[in-house]
């Protein structure tokens, strides 16, 4: 069967950047199991799967658009120490969970001063272009469940 639209497929990854670290991968672990077409993963990598089957293995290599996106120069914000109230020892590449214009946020610390914090809410991952080797495992129709849902129920079914 082919990754198709509604397909619950599994794969196994490995993320790298362009230095050629590895950034993420299922190695040791479970292949992640996700929809063909729901968004679950970044859009270049669903393109590069579409009609793939269980077994081929691909190299494809992501631009920043079609991954996390570009940065976004006004999600980067000053922000007043007094905002972190209660936490005393704030470093540069601490993550909080902001609210935002856009909904919950996770936000990085970029620079710490006296009176303000800089924080990023860009993905940490944008502007980056990634590279991926990936092999497919299995691909099955989903369950009017799993469509329902949106995403994949069982055995690796639980990542995003």
């Amino acid at each position: 069967m082919q990754i198709a639209k509604n397909t619950a497929v599994q794969i196994n990854y490995t993320l790298k950047n362009d230095a050629g670290e590895v950034l993420d991968s299922s190695e040791g672990g479970e292949p992640l199991a996700y929809l063909q077409g729901n968004g679950n993963l970044i859009p270049g990598l669903e393109k590069a799967l579409e009609g793939k089957q269980a077994g081929d293995a691909i190299n494809v290599t992501i631009p920043p658009e079609e991954a996390y996106g570009v940065s976004d120069a006004t999600l980067i914000q000053d922000v007043p120490r007094s905002a972190f109230e209660g936490i005393k020892d704030i470093e540069v590449g601490m993550q909080f969970h902001a609210e935002s214009n856009h909904g919950p946020r996770t936000v990085t610390v970029t620079k710490v001063g006296t009176d303000t914090i800089t924080v990023d809410g860009n993905h940490p991952l944008a502007d980056q272009t990634l590279h991926f080797a990936v092999q497919v495992i299995d691909v099955r129709a989903a369950s009017k469940e799993e469509l329902s849902h949106g995403h994949v129920h069982g055995p690796g079914g639980h990542h995003h």
